[in-house]
C-alpha cells in the first residue's frame, strides 16, 4: 500500500522562503521513493486542507512561528495525524530562546548571558555591556539578529527586529568559531564549522551559496568533538525533541579564548534546501537525502 505524505511548507512566518524550498525538496525525494505526495503551502484553512486529502502522515518542512513553535503540532495532535519533528512542548520551548536557555543551563550546558527586554527599552541605555547580540526571542534562521559593537549608534528608524518585535533578547557577544551538531534518532551525527566569507552567520549567510564554507567535520580535538556531541544530545532529550534536530555553538578555542563551547540555539526542524546542515551532516554519515527524509516519515509513524 503506497502511503500518503502530505508536505507542509510556506506558510506566514518570516522565513516562507526558504521553507518552500526545503519542503519542495522533500517532496521531491518522497516522489523518488514512490510515496504518494500532496504539497501544501499552509494557510489558515490548514485543518480543511487535510481533512481534503485524508494523509497517513504528515511532513513539516514549516519554518518560524506557527510551523515551528508548537501551533501546527498541536492541530495535527487534535486531528490525530503523525508527523516529523518535536511535538507541542518541544517545539514551544525551543522557539523561546530564553526559556530555552535557562532550562539548558540547569542542566549544565553553558549558555551567554542575556536579558529580555521591551524594543522601546532598547533606546533608553545598553541593557548588557558592548559588545551583544540583539535577536527576536522567538525566531529562527538568524532573523532580525543585529550585532551592536562600541561603534554602532542605535537608532529606533534603523533596520533592525526592534521594527517588527515587541519583544527582544539581548545576549553577550561571543567571539569565536560557530559550529553546529544534528542529533538524528537521539544520536549526535557530527559537527560542523560554519565560517562566513563576510560578516557573520547571519540569514543571507545560511541560503546563499558561496556565502560560507563548511567545514566538515569541523577540525576539533576528540575530547572538544564529544563535548560538544554530547551537549547536542543533551539538549535534544532536555527539551524533548523528536526525529531530528541540530544544535548551533560558539566555541572561542584561541589562545585567549575560554574554550568553552556556548550554546546558542536548538533548531527542532532544521532546514531541507540544498545548503542545510542536517542533511550534509547525514550524507556525510553515509545517508542520502532520499534517505534521511524516508527516515524521518518512517520514524514519524511510529513515534505517534
Amino acid at each position: 500500500m503506497t502511503v500518503h505524505v502530505a508536505v507542509l511548507m510556506g506558510g506566514w512566518s518570516a522565513e516562507r522562503d526558504v521553507s518552500l524550498v526545503s519542503g519542495r525538496a522533500v517532496a521531491n525525494a518522497l516522489k523518488s521513493r514512490d510515496y504518494q505526495v500532496t504539497e501544501i503551502d499552509v494557510g489558515r484553512d490548514l485543518a480543511a486542507e487535510l481533512r481534503a486529502v485524508a494523509p497517513d502522515v504528515v511532513f513539516n518542512a514549516l519554518h518560524g512561528q506557527g510551523g515551528e513553535d508548537g501551533c501546527v503540532q498541536g492541530l495535527l495532535e487534535v486531528m490525530r495525524l503523525p508527523y516529523t519533528h518535536s511535538g507541542v512542548m518541544a517545539s514551544a520551548l525551543a522557539m523561546d530562546k530564553p526559556r530555552t536557555k535557562k532550562m539548558l543551563a540547569a542542566y549544565g550546558i553553558p549558555v551567554a548571558a542575556d536579558k529580555v527586554v521591551s524594543s522601546e527599552a532598547l533606546f533608553s541605555g545598553d541593557p548588557l555591556p558592548r559588545p551583544y547580540v540583539i535577536k527576536p526571542y522567538n525566531e529562527g534562521s538568524s532573523v532580525g539578529v543585529c550585532i551592536v559593537t562600541d561603534d554602532t549608534i542605535l537608532r529606533p528608524d534603523m533596520d533592525g527586529p526592534w521594527q517588527s518585535c515587541e519583544e527582544l533578547m539581548v545576549e553577550a557577544y561571543l567571539p569565536g568559531r560557530e559550529l553546529t551538531c544534528t542529533v538524528m534518532g537521539g544520536k549526535a551525527l557530527a559537527i560542523t564549522e560554519l565560517k562566513p566569507k563576510a560578516g557573520f552567520y547571519d540569514y543571507n549567510a545560511k541560503y546563499q551559496d558561496g556565502r560560507t564554507e563548511h567545514v566538515l567535520p569541523a577540525k576539533l580535538n576528540s575530547e572538544m568533538t564529544e563535548k560538544i556531541m554530547g551537549y547536542a544530545k543533551l539538549a535534544h532529550d532536555v527539551l524533548g525533541c523528536k526525529g531530528v534536530s541540530r544544535a548551533d555553538f560558539r566555541l572561542d578555542d584561541s589562545e585567549a579564548g575560554d574554550h568553552v563551547p556556548y550554546i546558542l540555539e536548538v533548531n527542532t526542524q532544521p532546514g531541507m534546501t540544498p545548503l542545510s546542515l542536517a542533511p550534509e551532516q547525514a550524507a556525510y554519515k553515509g545517508l542520502s537525502f532520499a534517505d534521511l527524509v524516508v527516515w524521518m516519515v518512517e520514524d514519524a509513524s511510529c513515534q505517534r
